[in-house]
């Protein structure tokens, strides 16, 4: 398959021998417009080395999220040049082998005032004809308040970010979750970054990390039955 750089040799050479550049490029098969100008060079200075960055520090992200957080601090604006250097760098998320993600297991403090930590959980049941709801149970870890609390059918990562933006309280600097695919989601990571919030995931399969929450919705489900 002959490139465009090798045609565009090749324009240049017939126009050496005196052809015209018209009759070149119809002989060639190359656009006279693609000649018109010469290529300018990229503006990506720097740019492959915050991708592979943040493609390090967020594995589960692939190019049009990692796009979205270099826009927004003002290195990038073509989605085009993202894609081609994430490609170049070899950073494509592989989709055929799930690798488990593994996370220093890091000792919590106990919180000492309200709206220092808040911790949130889900907990599902069904209705008498079958059909199934889930309950999102978000509790302050230090007064042990239930500061919001979502009942639906189906609950997804934007009606979270939705809901904890507009709670009419201060916002914790902390909020506990578990690795679900709502807490996970593109929407919650941009929220958490706009509202300076910091999520922290509890390990894979131990939800004892997750202790104030847990207790909380066991309590609300034995109510609910009694």
């Amino acid at each position: 398959m002959v490139t465009a750089a090798q045609r565009r040799r090749a324009v240049e050479h017939l126009k050496s021998r005196c052809v015209s550049e018209r009759r070149t490029c119809r002989l060639v098969g190359f656009s006279r417009s693609a000649i018109g100008s010469p290529l300018k060079g990229r503006d990506d200075v720097g740019l492959p080395e915050r991708l592979k960055t943040l493609a390090e520090q967020y594995p589960r992200y692939g190019y049009p999220t990692l796009h979205d957080m270099l826009r927004a601090a003002g290195h990038v604006t073509n989605h085009k040049l993202t894609y081609r250097i994430y490609r170049e760098q070899g950073l494509r998320v592989r989709t055929k082998r799930r690798k488990k993600l593994t996370r220093p297991r890091v000792p919590m403090r106990v919180p000492d005032k309200v709206n220092s930590r808040w911790s949130m959980d889900f907990v599902s049941d069904q209705l008498a004809n079958g059909r199934r709801f889930r309950v999102l149970n978000v509790v302050d870890d230090y007064s042990r308040e239930c500061v919001l609390q979502i009942v639906d059918t189906s609950i997804s990562g934007l009606r979270v970010a939705r809901a904890l933006n507009q709670l009419n309280r201060p916002l914790p600097t902390t909020i506990v979750a578990d690795n679900g695919p709502e807490f996970t989601s593109k929407a919650m990571f941009i929220w958490a970054k706009r509202a300076k919030v910091k999520l922290h995931f509890i390990q894979p399969g131990k939800p004892t990390q997750n202790a104030f929450v847990e207790s909380f919705t066991v309590s609300v489900v034995t109510t609910a039955w009694i």
